[in-house]
């Protein structure tokens, strides 16, 4: 073909974002191509919606497929026009003044025609150089696609590592509130512990709070090395034949693997739960009120797994459902004034619901059934409270032993507490109570 016919075609093969030939190039929506290497980060990198970096249209899907053409092309082209290392100048043998157009892969050296004809290259069987270069270039692409995901991936994290600082921001404040609420219930004489523990609240809240902001930063800082060695295979597979293939001759690097291993971890938000003076000798003071408070029926109700998902979710969910035993049972008084107190040991208990609910002797069945329960549910080693009304997550200490439950019925308030380290873990409140309700447990042992 004539030249202006071939620097058409070479114009077709190359990259209007980096004026290369392409590598790995994905056709999108618009129909224009570029690398995907160049695409990634130009998309990456801008603050607007995707668009076509040639005719600017707004692009919705972000995953395409290589051009498996349009690639072979490219590849054929960067073989036909190899470009020369201009810096060092045409590489001659020093053997045979001959220029070195072959590769061996076996040594990582480049050899001339009689060196590659020699005895000893025989069984190597060297490759031309541009070869290598383009399989040179497929593991660099390899290692890109690689680091990309693991940058998108980092990019998830930091998002909803950002997340968590506002709801997080929402809970100390509704954990102040209940510390309050708690202190009202109690004598004057209590007012510096509860200003001590508002003061340990906030300089927790704090650290966690700046632990959160240091993780992001950690996550941010983790993502840019991760595109900054990104950037550096992209421009390493753009450099001139002989170089790519010299500074391969080391044999890949182990540098993404130790990235991969400094990977930061996320934080787990978790305030400590503080002891307060004389609330288990209060609480207890409603225990003796009833004889039958805190005495459950003779009859547990041993529940199937379906049931026992339906509870716990994915959370109850296990392997080996005969292994796991798990039972619901009710008090034996139905409660409709007054205050109560009961505890339930749940140290052996691996996923646990405690609370009240309708009396379902009184209400006929189940449907509409009003409950004010807390779960305490484990998955992957991490143990999360939570209560249903309101649902709220509890960024408390689980407790590990007695949980102390305390219904007042008239005020119409639910509270739990650790037995163990006397101290609260919530409270919540409800419109008036207008049904007798039953003490609930449902337990989930492995």
């Amino acid at each position: 073909m004539d030249s202006h016919t071939f620097q058409e075609f070479q114009s077709e093969l190359t990259c209007s974002i980096c004026m290369n030939y392409f590598l790995d190039p994905v056709t999108i929506d618009c129909g224009h191509s570029f690398c995907r290497p160049c695409l990634w980060l130009c998309w990456d990198e801008a603050q607007s919606p995707r668009c076509c970096p040639e005719c600017r249209e707004i692009i919705d899907k972000a995953v395409f497929s290589t051009n498996i053409v349009l690639k072979k092309l490219a590849s054929l082209a960067r073989q036909a026009t190899p470009r020369s290392d201009s810096s060092s100048g045409e590489q001659l043998c020093t053997a045979h003044r001959e220029a070195q157009g072959t590769f061996c892969d076996a040594h990582k050296s480049l050899l001339c025609a009689s060196c590659s004809d020699s005895p000893e290259q025989a069984v190597h069987s060297p490759s031309p150089v541009t070869w290598e270069a383009e399989e040179c270039r497929e593991k660099l692409l390899r290692k890109m696609d690689s680091l990309w995901k693991m940058t998108q991936e980092m990019q998830g994290n930091l998002n909803e590592e950002v997340s968590k600082s506002p709801s997080f921001l929402e809970y100390v404040t509704l954990r102040k509130s209940m510390i309050q609420g708690q202190y009202q219930m109690m004598h004057q004489f209590l007012f510096e512990e509860e200003q001590f523990q508002l003061v340990t609240l906030g300089r927790q809240a704090e650290e966690i709070l700046q632990e959160l902001r240091d993780s992001k930063i950690r996550m941010a800082q983790h993502r840019e090395k991760l595109k900054e060695m990104y950037r550096e295979l992209t421009e390493m597979c753009h450099k001139p034949d002989m170089e790519l293939l010299q500074v391969s001759r080391e044999g890949p690097s182990s540098e993404t693997e130790l990235v991969q291993g400094q990977k930061p971890h996320p934080v787990n938000p978790e305030l400590s739960s503080l002891h307060i003076t004389g609330i288990l000798d209060m609480l207890n003071h409603f225990r003796g009120k009833s004889e039958s408070s805190g005495r459950w029926a003779n009859r547990y109700m041993s529940l199937s797994e379906e049931v026992r998902n339906m509870i716990f979710g994915d959370d109850g969910a296990t392997e080996d459902p005969q292994s796991v035993e798990s039972y619901a049972a009710w008090g034996v008084e139905a409660f409709t004034s007054g205050r109560h107190y009961w505890e339930v040991d749940v140290a052996k208990a691996s996923n646990w619901v405690l609370g009240v609910c309708k009396d379902s002797m009184t209400s006929g069945n189940y449907e509409g059934e009003r409950a004010f329960l807390l779960f305490s549910l484990k998955k992957n080693n991490h143990c999360s409270l939570s209560t249903n009304s309101p649902p709220v997550t509890h960024f408390v200490q689980r407790p590990q032993g007695r949980v102390g439950v305390f219904l007042d019925y008239d005020n119409a308030t639910m509270s739990f507490y650790d037995v163990c380290r006397g101290s609260l873990i919530c409270t919540f409140f409800s419109s008036p109570f207008t049904s007798p309700l039953k003490p609930f447990l449902c337990l989930s042992s492995p």
